[in-house]
């Protein structure tokens, strides 16, 4: 049974590679995200914390390390803190980064396929 009405056209190996290739760029898609959420998350939480260490008045704070909390001097944390949100905000900017090129190369393989099969192939999202 055919779907989408349209006229049956040959899938060559090339065109079932082009077509795994953009099911795997799907998931990695999909994936990305879901990382770029937590990131932005993290990042979140970071800023949060600096916030409230703002607020706070003591010398001497708990800061999570692992999973104890030890007693850490404020100037210390606040570098501590500085040096996470960096790290975050540049690994938020690579995900971004590989998001858009993955975005692109199934933009350029949904041309090649839907200019092959036209309304026989779907590769949108439900």
């Amino acid at each position: 049974m055919q779907q989408g009405g349209g006229s049956e056209t040959e899938v060559t190996w090339e065109d079932q590679q082009n077509i795994n290739k953009f099911g795997r760029l799907n998931n990695r898609f999909h994936e990305l995200e879901e990382e770029i959420k937590i990131a932005k998350e993290k990042n979140e939480n970071l800023e949060d914390a600096g916030n409230e260490l703002i607020l706070s008045d003591e010398d001497v704070v708990r800061f999570q390390v692992g999973e104890v909390f030890a007693h850490v001097p404020r100037e210390e944390v606040e570098s501590r803190l500085e040096d996470m949100k960096e790290e975050t905000s540049k690994a938020l900017e690579k995900l971004e980064e590989e998001k858009e090129s993955v975005l692109a190369q199934m933009a350029d393989l949904k041309k090649i396929l839907y200019g092959k099969f036209k309304d026989s192939i779907n590769l949108e999202e439900e």
